[in-house]
C-alpha cells in the first residue's frame, strides 16, 4: 500500500493558494493518475485542508481503516477497486463519510442500481479547481449541519486557477 501524507506544500512559492493546514478537515484523495492526484492535492492542500492521497481503491480502503476522514475525493475507472466498489464497502461498513467522485466517467448503471451508492456530488473531468474547492466546501458544510461550519479560507478564490485540461 502506497499513501502519501500531505500536510504542507513543499513550495510555497509555486502554490497557487497559500494557508497553513486545518488538523479539522481531512481529506483523502484517490486518484490512479499521478499528476492529477498530486494537483489536486496541492490545490487542496493550500486551501487549508489536510490531504492524503491514496493510488487506487485498495490503498483508499487500507487508509480509511486507518484514518478518519471528512470527505474522500474518488476517480471512478482505477485499477483493484472502482469508485464505486470503494463507495459500497463504505456503505457495508457502515462508514458514514462524504464522497464527490471526480471522474471522466459517470458509472450511472452502477449508482441507478442503489440510490445509497450517489455520491454526496459528481465532478466531470476535465474540472476546473474552482469547480473541485467548491463542491468540497459544499459537501464539507453538507455534511457538517448542526456543528461549527468548517469552510476554507476566504481568500481562495483570490487567484485564477488552471483547468485540469491545461496539464
Amino acid at each position: 500500500m502506497r499513501v502519501k501524507h500531505n500536510s504542507q506544500v513543499d513550495d510555497a512559492g509555486d502554490s497557487l493558494l497559500q494557508r497553513g493546514p486545518n488538523p479539522r478537515q481531512r481529506i483523502l484523495v484517490v486518484e490512479d493518475d499521478a499528476t492529477i492526484r498530486r494537483v489536486n492535492t496541492e490545490v487542496l492542500t493550500c486551501s487549508g485542508y489536510h490531504v492524503d492521497t491514496a493510488e487506487d481503491g485498495a490503498a483508499a480502503w487500507d487508509t480509511l481503516q486507518l484514518n478518519n476522514y471528512d470527505l474522500m475525493v474518488t476517480d471512478h475507472d482505477m485499477p483493484k477497486m472502482t469508485g464505486v466498489q470503494l463507495i459500497q464497502k463504505l456503505q457495508s461498513a457502515r462508514m458514514a463519510l462524504p464522497v464527490i467522485m471526480a471522474t471522466g466517467t459517470v458509472p450511472h448503471d452502477e449508482l441507478n442500481r442503489c440510490q445509497l451508492l450517489q455520491p454526496a456530488k459528481t465532478l466531470i473531468k476535465p474540472y476546473t479547481f474552482h469547480e473541485l474547492l467548491d463542491a468540497v466546501k459544499e459537501v464539507l458544510f453538507d455534511s457538517n449541519q448542526g456543528r461549527e461550519e468548517i469552510v476554507p479560507p476566504p481568500h481562495w478564490r483570490a487567484q485564477s486557477l488552471p483547468n485540469l485540461s491545461e496539464l
